[in-house]
């Protein structure tokens, strides 16, 4: 993690300047590995961080501009000086990659507009981001973008404490079932991996620009469905309304707007609440592997009481 501050943002422009053809006046953090950069010309994000390894970068950039051409809501790369889609910068002695990208159009909806008719297009960009996906594959051999299982953030039971048994069996035999689907190329492939509803931007003609490919991974086509009606579930329904019936109405406009772009079948369209709950272990982990047990606010543990008890008992957050 970089040193925050005023100092920390003075370097990092220095370091992008002297990279990159923009002039770029003030950088500030908007996490500490993305950061906004407003130049002469317009707004700019610098992603910097070594999550991924530079091949990986690389690979997932070339996946993200192939998109971008092909006409899909992203944002564009800016190459550097050196035609770079991915350089390396020097920040407090640590070689560190960057990826610049021009700022994405439109903006975070209030939570309230998170309705019905923005998520059936969200469902169709999703199916051509798919659609497209394929097409990037029979052209270009994945090498370094990992397969889901094989990600560290999959690896539940090194994370989940040993004494919570139950949780680790459901774990163990979620994993178990989603392995043993079947794969074909209309069902399994390269996908975002997290298209929760931050990594939407929204102008005033409904154009939706996905943000935030750091993630993708090959998996299941439905994960992709399955992150943004969990985040709606999660964190966008604003009430004054049944819960059950929101849930039940976005996932259909989801659903149907994904047909009009890429197939799904009634099979896989059926195993939803299954990937939903791989989405549910997949948050619970992550308070494991990243929170400091010793560390944790009340709100922290209250919130990972509230999962526990929805995984233990079975409890889907998708009306079934």
């Amino acid at each position: 993690m970089l040193e925050s501050g005023v100092n920390m943002e003075h370097k990092i422009r220095e370091q992008l300047n002297n990279v990159y053809p923009v002039e770029i006046l003030h950088v500030e953090s908007v996490t500490d590995q993305m950061f906004r950069c407003a130049a002469e010309d317009g707004v700019y994000f610098a992603r910097i961080t070594n999550y991924k390894s530079f091949d990986e970068q690389v690979e997932e950039v070339a996946y993200t501009e192939f998109l971008c051409k092909e006409g899909l809501g992203v944002s564009p790369v800016i190459p550097s000086l050196n035609g770079k889609a991915v350089e390396k910068i020097t920040l407090e002695q640590n070689e560190t990659l960057t990826v610049l990208y021009k700022a994405a159009p439109g903006a975070h909806l209030p939570r309230e507009q998170w309705n019905a008719d923005v998520l059936k297009e969200l469902g169709r960009q999703i199916g051509k981001l798919h659609r497209l996906s394929k097409k990037f594959e029979e052209a270009h051999q994945i090498r370094y973008i990992n397969d889901w299982h094989d990600n560290e953030e999959y690896h539940f039971l090194n994370y989940i404490p040993e004494e919570e048994s139950a949780i680790r069996g459901i774990a163990e035999e979620v994993v178990s079932t989603i392995k043993k689907i079947p794969k074909n190329k209309s069902n399994y492939g390269l996908i975002h991996g997290d298209i929760w509803l931050e990594n939407v931007l929204v102008d005033q003609d409904l154009n939706l620009t996905m943000v935030d490919f750091q993630d993708c991974e090959k998996h299941y086509h439905i994960f992709d469905l399955a992150v943004p009606i969990y985040s709606a579930m999660e964190y966008s329904f604003a009430g004054g309304g049944n819960i059950i019936e929101y849930g039940q109405k976005i996932t259909k406009a989801i659903i149907e707007g994904y047909r009009e772009e890429h197939e799904l079948s009634p099979e896989m369209a059926d195993k939803l609440p299954l990937f939903i709950k791989l989405k549910e272990l997949f948050e619970y982990s992550l308070m494991h592997m990243y929170g400091d047990k010793e560390k944790r606010t009340e709100e922290q543990i209250r919130i990972m009481n509230h999962f526990r008890m929805r995984i233990e008992n079975n409890h889907s957050i998708l009306p079934v």
